[in-house]
């Protein structure tokens, strides 16, 4: 008997509701086997992060590379990555396995308003990782900055916004709808590979519990991928789980700020 295999390249989160710890529950909710390579600290809770510490880039890719040459991943998603160095350090290893199944979710700043990558890495991601994905899953705001500061302001601009961002960045892309002001939302899922834009609907949930929400997202649909579920499928396999997420803690009191989403809300009843 085998595992389904994800590995997580993120930063770690103190609160638990997003980053690294997020990212495991989320491949465990899944029925994925779970490995890490940690690539910063953050202090943190609902409220926001106080501080980063970085993980020297050395001891990330030895990581990546001890997890990758005994257990092996059938996908792998990638979060935060705070330098240019770290970036290099992950595109090494990620040539060197050949991983086909690379979800990258590009984590700039947090929801707090926190800086969480250097401006330099922004121009890496960009030219050196984002081709070496299968898919990235950036929200309004990233996408705005991959797409060199355009402003995305309606529902109706998303669709060719992800299909120019995918041909930018060489890679399918989820481009999610979350920052968007209406009632209905609607994610875009441009399929790269077969040139095929999928829509994601679903209706705005009012809770303050969605701390964490793309990093759960993009865990899921790496999860989706190692089970071997074609891109389409992943993509809307992902948006049910984090909905269903979503849903299943909105009205629990935790912290006093944004709250994390019920990750395993299958199972605990």
């Amino acid at each position: 008997m085998k595992y389904h295999r994800v590995l997580t390249i993120a930063g770690s989160d103190s609160g638990g509701g997003a980053g690294i710890q997020a990212d495991i529950k989320t491949i465990s909710a899944c029925g994925c086997y779970a490995a890490s390579a940690i690539t910063a600290i953050t202090v943190q809770n609902t409220l926001g992060v106080t501080a980063v510490s970085a993980v020297p880039t050395p001891i990330i890719e030895q990581q990546i590379e001890a997890v990758l040459s005994d257990i092996g991943a059938d996908a792998i998603k990638i979060g935060m990555l705070h330098s240019s160095e770290v970036v290099e350090a992950v595109a090494r290893q990620l040539d060197a396995f050949n991983i086909r199944n690379v979800v990258l979710d590009p984590v700039m700043v947090s929801t707090s308003g926190h800086k969480l990558i250097e401006d330099s890495a922004i121009s890496s991601l960009i030219t050196i990782l984002l081709p070496r994905a299968r898919v990235i899953t950036p929200n309004i705001p990233e996408a705005e900055i991959l797409l060199g500061g355009e402003k995305l302001q309606r529902q109706s601009s998303l669709p060719d916004a992800a299909r120019r961002l995918a041909e930018k960045a060489q890679t399918s892309v989820l481009l999610k709808a979350g920052h968007l002001t209406e009632e209905k939302l609607v994610d875009v899922f441009y399929d790269a590979e077969e040139g095929k834009v999928y829509e994601l609907p679903s209706v705005r949930i009012h809770t303050q519990n969605t701390h964490g929400t793309g990093c759960t997202m993009s865990s899921a649909f790496a999860s989706m991928l190692a089970k071997g579920m074609n891109l389409p499928d992943a993509a809307a396999a992902a948006k049910h789980y984090i909905n269903d997420a979503i849903v299943a803690g909105a009205d629990y009191e935790i912290g006093h700020g944004f709250g994390p989403v019920k990750h395993f809300f299958a199972l605990w009843k």
